[in-house]
């Protein structure tokens, strides 16, 4: 399967801009998970602008708003 990266990038949501693995979804999702962590596009923009990406966050973040934004 070939790599959407073009299109990854468009929808990313990730604001570190210096990543090396924006657009590269399954590097960046395997480097977040290794460091227990989720990756920014999990996250609604206010919480990932604050770059806690753990799993505990995004589990507080889903309670305290009841959805998926």
């Amino acid at each position: 399967m070939e790599c959407k990266i073009d299109g990854n990038k468009a929808r990313c949501t990730c604001t570190y801009e210096p990543c090396s693995r924006k657009g590269i979804c399954c590097d960046c999702i395997g480097y977040h998970w290794k460091k227990g962590q989720f990756p920014g596009c999990f996250f609604p923009p206010d919480i990932e602008a604050g770059y806690d990406r753990s799993i505990e966050r995004f589990i507080k973040t889903f309670q305290e708003r009841g959805k998926w934004w």
